[in-house]
């Protein structure tokens, strides 16, 4: 399982081609099931339908907890640093994790949650998130884990997209120097959601919130109830274990399924190679548990390998811009995997904040959300790695469940932004715009897999004709990222960003059809267009075409801050537009993607170079968008 020198990685990614059932069979067999498997893998992309390990029962918190108490009962699983770095942070060991993963599960069944059933998470980053992620697992409950910056709005349709019988929340969330209401945002969102019955909340923050008799019961109160007897439900292979929503082309989030066999073995497997962990070592990766990273690699990655993670509730500015430093000194932290957004903005912050810290622990740097720039990739390599630790820059996505195309650390030659070679088990295809295979290097296309790997989605939750559309329509028999890729003469693979209609800001898919629908719900809004482009720190800003039917400058700025508002209100903070521009109209043109060119050329500041788009228009709009009246 363990690939340690190039060579290896050249025998195993060939094996993994030539017979990919043997190949992810031995490497299966190295965790605990209940019952062996039938038939390592069943698939067609047709359809789609991918089935791994079929027939295998096993239960995923055996895998992350059980089996490591004998040897690892006492070393710590989870190191939880706080926002406030005064406050004092938590380690849970193994066998401290197991036990209140155990409790928390008896609560939720005590709660009337049964296998099959979805429970909601809208959580602060605190290790009652990771736990209840494990205990809803251990039940086999269905987890839906929703990012604590989205609004009741989003919480709502997701709730009701999953039909969740249960939401686990808090009081509150601390974030930098903001105090985040969990509980008053979650009762806003139950107000449309019939199918909830039960919520029960963490105390966080200890904010005052209403709780509903019936509906409402405390964490603490609720394990005082309970004991740490609680045995693991027996999975199918191919039972779910997650439902996480993303971003499409269109207005609603889809929900991107994982099962429980195949998504395991992928994400531990992905782990223990790309970062090349070792026992004793702490994992720092940054990201929030409500996106796929978090999910992935804090929690069941590193957990199956029984590694050490370490959870960070706050931001890497507060209280100043050395926090990261603070935390990889304190904590020791060998591997160091965060967002380019993250580096970039340290990066503006200075080196004066790096000084002084004891960085001399770090082994691997890891990049993940997006494409890396080269001024970042060497920022980060000389003055956080001190030019001797690798930079594994991954590529993935939700709907992959792990990583797929990157660097294996010490051991793939590194060039700076690219993503370098696909991993064991992973067949990439570059294809031109009808599906032609573009073979050879030095060439650039659409980016395609054309063989599924264990840790591949299943379905879009409710609706798999969806699913179909979205990845496996555009190009028949391939499964299509939505990703343009460049392949340099080394066979060297770099992500050029996406095809479709959604934006990477900060390393999290926004669809333009989400934000559009939400600034039209505005009542002064009467048509919008949102497109992207470049953005100093995010990577991707978001860019709104508004017309409205308010004319004054004055009546414009209420307008644009009343925008910002309902963006916030209807999806949360993350999505709001980084630039406003009203305009009279758009250009008419037969195609959305041609009129999304065009403004995207604008928002880029390159109006006099829109080539071969202007024959497309009528001459009038051309002059316009040159005179900048549009």
């Amino acid at each position: 399982m363990f690939i340690k020198t190039f060579e290896e990685y050249q025998t195993a990614y060939q094996q993994s081609v030539d017979d990919p059932e043997s190949f992810w069979a031995e490497i299966a067999q190295e965790f605990q099931w209940r019952k062996p498997w039938k038939k390592t893998l069943q698939w067609n992309f047709e359809e789609p339908d991918v089935k791994w390990f079929v027939g295998g029962k096993l239960n995923i918190t055996e895998n992350c907890l059980d089996r490591h108490l004998a040897e690892r009962g006492d070393q710590p699983a989870i190191i939880w640093e706080p926002n406030d770095p005064n406050e004092p942070g938590v380690t849970l060991t193994y066998r401290m994790l197991h036990d209140q993963v155990c409790r928390f599960a008896n609560v939720l069944k005590r709660n009337g949650v049964v296998k099959g059933d979805r429970v909601c998470i809208y959580m602060p980053m605190v290790p009652e998130l990771a736990i209840a992620v494990l205990a809803c697992a251990r039940i086999g409950a269905i987890h839906s884990v929703v990012f604590g910056g989205f609004s009741a709005q989003s919480i709502a349709d997701r709730i009701n997209d999953a039909k969740c019988k249960l939401i686990i929340t808090s009081d509150g969330a601390y974030r930098g120097n903001k105090e985040i209401p969990m509980k008053n945002t979650v009762d806003d969102a139950l107000i449309g959601c019939p199918t909830v019955e039960r919520v029960i909340v963490l105390t966080r923050t200890r904010t005052p919130v209403a709780m509903f008799k019936g509906r409402d019961v405390w964490w603490e109160q609720e394990l005082k109830q309970v004991t740490a007897d609680c045995p693991a439900e027996e999975m199918d292979a191919e039972d779910t274990l997650f439902i996480l929503y993303t971003s499409g082309s269109t207005g609603k989030p889809k929900g991107v399924v994982h099962t429980t066999g195949g998504y395991m073995v992928y994400a531990a497997y992905t782990f223990q190679n790309v970062f090349q962990y070792k026992p004793g070592q702490v994992f720092f990766c940054t990201a929030d548990i409500g996106w796929i990273t978090g999910h992935s690699y804090i929690v069941y990655g590193p957990l199956a390998c029984g590694a050490t993670s370490l959870l960070f509730e706050g931001v890497p500015t507060y209280p100043d811009a050395g926090r990261f430093w603070d935390i990889v000194d304190k904590h020791q932290v060998s591997t160091l995997y965060t967002a380019p957004t993250a580096i970039r903005s340290l990066m503006g912050a200075g080196l004066d904040f790096v000084k002084g810290h004891d960085l001399s622990s770090l082994e691997v740097l890891g990049s993940v959300g997006e494409p890396i720039n080269e001024e970042a990739w060497h920022w980060y390599d000389d003055n956080i790695g001190h030019n001797r630790c690798p930079i594994v820059d991954t590529w993935w996505q939700t709907e992959t469940g792990g990583l797929m195309i990157s660097p294996i650390a010490n051991v793939t030659p590194l060039k700076p932004a690219f993503a370098s070679l696909p991993l064991p088990g992973v067949q990439p295809i570059l294809v031109d715009e009808n599906g032609k295979e573009i073979e050879g290097n030095g060439v650039s296309g659409n980016l395609c897999i054309k063989f599924p790997w264990p840790g591949i989605l299943r379905t879009t939750y409710g609706d798999h004709e969806r699913c179909r559309q979205t990845y496996f329509a555009t190009y028949p028999g391939l499964y299509f990222t939505g990703d343009g890729c460049l392949r340099d003469e080394d066979g060297y693979y770099r992500i050029t960003g996406r095809v479709d209609d959604v934006l990477n800001v900060s390393g999290h898919r926004i669809g333009t059809a989400e934000v559009e629908n939400a600034i039209n719900m505005h009542t002064g809004v009467v048509e919008s267009a949102v497109v992207g482009y470049p953005h100093d720190i995010k990577g991707q800003g978001i860019y709104a075409y508004v017309i409205t039917d308010q004319q004054s400058d004055h009546d414009a700025d209420l307008t644009k801050r009343d925008i910002l508002a309902t963006v916030s209100r209807v999806i949360g903070p993350i999505a709001k537009p980084d630039k406003i521009q009203f305009v009279s109209g758009l250009p008419k043109t037969r195609s959305g993607k041609i009129m999304r060119r065009i403004l995207r050329k604008i928002a880029e500041g390159d109006m006099n170079n829109l080539g071969d788009i202007s024959t497309l228009l009528d001459p009038a709009v051309v002059e316009e968008i040159k005179t900048g009246k549009l």
